[in-house]
């Protein structure tokens, strides 16, 4: 009998790692998770993951504290910490390894981008914001391509906001509420918890940018995440940095105005800075979720022909909050 493939997903108990543990099984993997408390491998043990990732053809690394939180600097620190020491434990792993994997895919985000409303990010032309969210996307990558790994491609997946888990539902939510209107950028004070971080911080983000609602929307639904995963398994040429986003990003009026729609809400309250920031007070969160301008284009995907299943908006939402 032929031996199957194997897998190493870590940080699988997410959203995303579910979907794609259950993905890799469907199509034939053997697939091992690594996390706090395993099941079968855990951070507290090196040479256990040494072993799991000995021989295997895949390894996925999604593990990082959520930044659905308020940035307190424990959480501040626990982000970046959670992200750049996991993704180092990986790298250190299939370096000892006697025969690593050919394929390492690493998590990583499209926030790593500037705020734009004057044109879209790639991967050859996008150009880096700076503040905290920024410091831990580069510092994550920094990790991921440290060192000599000559047997072993690395793909960093740079993902826009993933359609079908917490951000989505959240969203549809506050459409069904009636408080689901375009959320208008401002001036604020500016505040400590965005500030640069890391070995090499940069200066805090400008507050206030006035888009009326504007504000650019990447996206990508969690089954062209998958697709995607298992497109780069197939294209050898690709590697280093990948935007995982939709080739047709939005913008928070039409966001929001379709989630209404589809929740049946006629009202919608337009939501000033200030408002806003006195909600996700409440909510312990971040207003950088629904403020920031995300323009960002899967240039390398497109180019190697990769065809998104969801590719509008529109269907996108509601088959993931319909």
């Amino acid at each position: 009998m032929t031996q199957r493939a194997r897998a190493v997903v870590a940080g699988w108990n997410g959203f995303i790692g579910h979907r794609l543990v259950e993905d890799l099984g469907r199509r034939g993997y053997d697939v091992a998770r690594v996390g706090r408390s395993g099941p079968d491998g855990s951070w507290s043990d090196p040479e256990g993951l040494v072993r799991l990732v000995d021989g295997a053809d895949l390894v996925i690394n999604l593990a990082g504290k959520s930044v659905a939180c308020r940035y307190t600097d424990k959480n501040r620190d626990e982000i970046l910490s959670s992200r750049v020491d996991t993704t180092r434990a990986v790298r250190e792993a299939i370096a000892a390894s006697a025969a690593p994997p050919a394929l390492w895919l690493n998590a990583s985000t499209a926030t790593m981008y500037r705020s734009a409303l004057d044109r879209p990010q790639t991967e050859s032309e996008g150009e880096f914001g700076a503040g905290f969210s920024v410091d831990v996307a580069r510092s994550w990558e920094r990790e991921l391509f440290a060192g000599e790994l000559p047997a072993t491609r690395r793909v960093a997946l740079r993902m826009a906001i993933v359609l079908g888990g917490p951000a989505s539902d959240l969203l549809a939510r506050t459409a069904k509420w009636g408080i689901g209107g375009a959320h208008h950028d401002g001036w604020w004070p500016q505040h400590r918890r965005y500030r640069g971080i890391g070995e090499q911080p940069t200066q805090d983000p400008v507050s206030g940018s006035r888009s009326r609602g504007r504000q650019k929307f990447s996206w990508i639904h969690i089954d062209d995440v998958l697709a995607a995963v298992e497109f780069l398994q197939e294209h050898d040429e690709i590697e280093g940095p990948v935007n995982l986003s939709s080739p047709n990003p939005s913008d928070n009026r039409a966001l929001m105005a379709e989630l209404r729609r589809i929740k049946g809400m006629p009202v919608g309250v337009p939501t000033p800075r200030w408002v806003l920031e006195a909600g996700m007070w409440v909510l312990r969160n971040e207003s950088e979720l629904l403020l920031k301008s995300r323009w960002v284009l899967p240039e390398r995907l497109t180019a190697a022909g990769f065809q998104f299943r969801w590719s509008e908006l529109c269907p996108a939402l509601v088959d993931v909050v319909g």
